[in-house]
């Protein structure tokens, strides 16, 4: 892995006056999917900041490095894991952090939900913050995140909010944005913020930032929306025309 370019981390008071109020782009691509190696990500990374992105959300530590020597802007660190032993699966180790905080990460963000972990969230804090960087908590409630909140992270997530278990909802958390904006956290308001008015929705409830992931860097996934929706009207008219077949439609 190539070292990241040399830059000093940004201060918290610097970091938040950079982000507050703004877009963060999360490139994750599909897994295993065409866009899916380290030049594309750092090309989509560039793009997202020419586009008005203020940080980047980054998964693994070899490619936040990729991405950190060809962008000034913050970026959040990530590592995906899926264990056997456990339903944790954002930087669920402490090696992880150390990674990410090696590769160049501004921030590290860490799945704090109260589930059976390898790792207290705490030890996870406390490497973060030993590293020089700035912890956020990926919450799924409330709970969560005041705990993070109280513990001493930077920022707290909605990230998890809907993905624990059950069904995912088709809407993003605005109520859990609000109720952490009220007791004072700085909010990152993530998950399901899909389209431009969803995510002005979230700076309204309070958000300190909002980060979009699929919408803007999973293009398979933005396509499929697409094209499902413009399969819909075509049979709801096939069917139409069948029971009324003397009536013309203009379309």
């Amino acid at each position: 892995m190539n070292p990241p370019r040399l830059r000093r981390r940004l201060n918290l008071a610097e970091l938040h006056a950079a982000v507050q109020g703004r877009l963060v782009v999360s490139c994750q691509p599909v897994g295993g999917g065409p866009m899916d190696d380290d030049a594309t990500v750092a090309r989509m990374a560039q793009a997202a900041v020419a586009g008005g992105a203020a940080a980047l959300r980054i998964e693994g530590a070899r490619r936040l490095a990729v991405v950190r020597a060809a962008v000034a802007v913050p970026i959040v660190g990530i590592v995906k894991r899926d264990l056997a032993h456990s339903p944790v699966r954002i930087t669920p180790l402490v090696a992880d952090v150390q990674a990410l905080v090696a590769a160049g990460a501004d921030i590290v963000a860490v799945d704090v939900t109260d589930r059976p972990r390898p790792v207290r969230v705490a030890e996870l804090w406390a490497a973060i913050t030993a590293g020089g960087a700035h912890a956020m908590a990926d919450a799924s409630c409330e709970a969560d995140a005041l705990a993070a909140w109280a513990m001493g992270f930077a920022i707290v997530g909605t990230t998890l909010s809907g993905y624990t278990g059950g069904p995912v909802p088709a809407e993003p958390d605005l109520a859990l944005v609000a109720r952490l904006s009220q007791a004072g956290c700085r909010v990152m308001a993530e998950g399901r913020y899909d389209t431009p008015a969803r995510a002005a929705a979230a700076a309204h409830a309070g958000a300190w930032a909002v980060t979009v992931g699929s919408a803007l860097t999973r293009l398979e996934v933005a396509t499929a929306w697409f094209a499902t929706a413009l399969q819909t009207p075509a049979i709801m008219e096939n069917e139409h025309s069948g029971t009324d077949s003397g009536r013309t439609t203009c379309t």
